[in-house]
């Protein structure tokens, strides 16, 4: 080598080492797979969050749980941190689209409520498959201006007062559950669907719409297209809080659904210590009280975020008053088959109210 390319190659080599200090770290991005609207995607929370790790958090979303699976299957790698409800986690786990959580990673972990934390679905083995994040009810919503008399159970779908006036979920196990509950069946494994079916097929004449995501409710609401709507509790207080409609949520006296929703990593994340992290401000009550009080969310599973909220707030008062809880039905994990049943069904049904 002479002398002059000898001399190039040693002022380009002190120049790259003068200037790697000041060249930026590459920022570091999680991506997680919700529910729109749905907590993990709080403006607030996200710019907290960034400002405190540097990580930047990035959304892609599913309009049900068999797009979450189809999502995380063809995606394979794509996404860091996934909500999974406690029922469909045993299915997730078993496609192998989920990894062990590591709690250790999580300041949270030991604050959460024990009967979520060692629910069978959540952990299988001493392996732990999400983190219990927030609960909640599948209810009802009136329009407090529309109605007069309050509505205290879900036999008023079937009251002609709400004639062409009710919305529900387009949803197969909800509407399977909710009339199972209504015949007095056990809703995670009722043994009569023929008398579900024919008690559903009485709901054509109230039906005004189905509705698929929570906007399209907010908006059927807004618009006074319907005076009674399925809603889950979050749903109805954000329709209070952030939009202040003239809503009362019902948690039905013959028995609601209830559910638990948890935070996993799915299988293949190359993000695994950011998105513990990640998980373990959701389950804050930092990032909850916020979350509550400013937008409305379900029911935190750290007994310390609930009892962090105001007095009068409904997920502390409401949410645990005894008298509500035992009328809660959890959902369980369905067969294959028996989920199968559930859609075919509930795809009769839809078909019966088109026509």
């Amino acid at each position: 080598m002479n002398v002059l390319k000898h001399t190039r190659l040693t002022l380009v080599a002190g120049l790259v080492a003068a200037l790697a200090p000041a060249l930026p770290v590459l920022a570091q991005e999680i991506r997680v797979l919700n529910w729109n609207s749905y907590g993990t995607d709080a403006e607030f929370g996200l710019e907290a969050f960034k400002e405190a790790t540097g990580i930047t958090v990035v959304h892609d979303y599913f309009t049900s749980e068999q797009e979450m699976i189809t999502k995380l299957q063809t995606g394979a790698g794509a996404y860091d941190v996934v909500v999974v409800n406690a029922a469909m986690v045993d299915k997730v786990r078993e496609l192998g689209l989920l990894q062990p959580l590591d709690t250790a990673a999580l300041s949270n972990w030991d604050d959460l409520s024990a009967p979520f934390k060692e629910d069978p679905s959540v952990t299988v083995e001493g392996e732990v498959w999400g983190a219990p994040w927030v609960w909640g009810v599948n209810g009802l919503a009136y329009n407090t201006s529309a109605v007069d008399a309050p509505v205290t159970s879900a036999a008023a779908m079937w009251d002609p007062a709400f004639e062409g006036r009710l919305s529900l979920r387009d949803d197969a196990e909800w509407q399977v559950k909710q009339a199972a509950l209504v015949l007095g069946q056990d809703m995670n494994h009722p043994e009569d669907l023929e008398a579900i079916k024919v008690k559903l097929l009485e709901l054509k004449p109230q039906v005004k719409s189905l509705w698929a995501s929570e906007d399209e409710f907010m908006k059927g609401m807004a618009n006074g297209a319907y005076d009674l709507a399925e809603i889950w509790a979050g749903g109805a207080m954000r329709a209070k809080t952030t939009y202040g409609l003239p809503v009362d949520f019902v948690i039905p006296e013959d028995g609601a659904i209830a559910w638990f929703d948890t935070l996993g990593i799915p299988a293949g994340s190359k993000n695994a210590e950011a998105a513990a992290k990640f998980i373990d401000y959701m389950i804050s009550p930092e990032f909850y009280v916020q979350w509550d009080t400013e937008i409305g969310a379900a029911t935190s599973a750290n007994p310390k975020a609930l009892d962090a909220l105001p007095e009068g707030a409904f997920n502390r008062d409401v949410m645990g008053d005894p008298a509500v809880t035992s009328r809660l039905h959890f959902m369980a994990p369905l067969s294959d088959d028996e989920r199968q049943a559930i859609q075919q069904l509930w795809a009769e049904v839809k078909t019966a109210y088109a026509q």
